[in-house]
């Protein structure tokens, strides 16, 4: 039923409607040492959205100072993409959300879906059990939810903001409420260096 949106090629390019605008945010506010920034996108080779993509998802946004003797990159946050992960950021929630459940053949339907194997869809299960929940991110931002278990992560997440399959502004909501954690620093772990 919610992969049923994640099929639809109109989605994907509301997606990147969302990101222009974080992405013109970012270049609004500029460069920390006061210089302008020009686009320097990153090229991507995004993975689980509907086939084909647009040509907009071959790349993530991201900037670069114009002054010479800075020239710092500006990476705005992403609903697109999720960090460095090759799959599509709603695919990886969705998955790990669908996931949790003992049946070997729902693992089989959501890699016919996304083209996830097994092993991927585990590590993406590890990374909201292990890795998220010790992020300087979740640890500010849990108090959101109530009593919201980590063996219950993402699922719980995602069943906090979709409340129709076919919202897309729910899941810019979800997606949004993420996108801290796409740039660099965002999966940080609170207390390590």
């Amino acid at each position: 039923m919610y992969h049923v949106l994640l099929r639809d090629a109109s989605f994907w390019d509301f997606l990147f409607r969302v990101d222009k605008d974080l992405a013109a945010q970012a270049r609004q506010r500029g460069c920390s040492c006061g210089g302008r920034l020009h686009g320097a996108n990153y090229p991507r080779k995004p993975r689980g959205g509907c086939t084909p993509l647009s040509e907009s998802y071959g790349y993530r946004l991201s900037f670069c100072c114009d002054r010479d003797g800075c020239r710092k990159r500006t990476t705005p946050p992403s609903v697109r993409f999720l960090g460095r992960k090759v799959y599509l950021a709603a695919v990886v929630v969705l998955v790990a959300a669908m996931r949790q459940g003992p049946s070997p053949r729902r693992v089989r339907e959501l890699t016919e879906l996304f083209g996830a194997d097994r092993r991927t869809i585990a590590r993406w299960r590890d990374f909201w059990r292990e890795h998220f929940p010790q992020t300087a991110f979740w640890k500010v931002k849990r108090g959101r939810f109530v009593r919201l278990a980590i063996a219950d992560l993402p699922r719980a997440l995602f069943e906090a903001f979709i409340h129709r399959s076919d919202s897309r502004e729910d899941w810019r909501r979800l997606l949004e409420f993420l996108s801290p954690i796409t740039i660099t620093g965002g999966l940080a772990i609170k207390g390590i260096s």
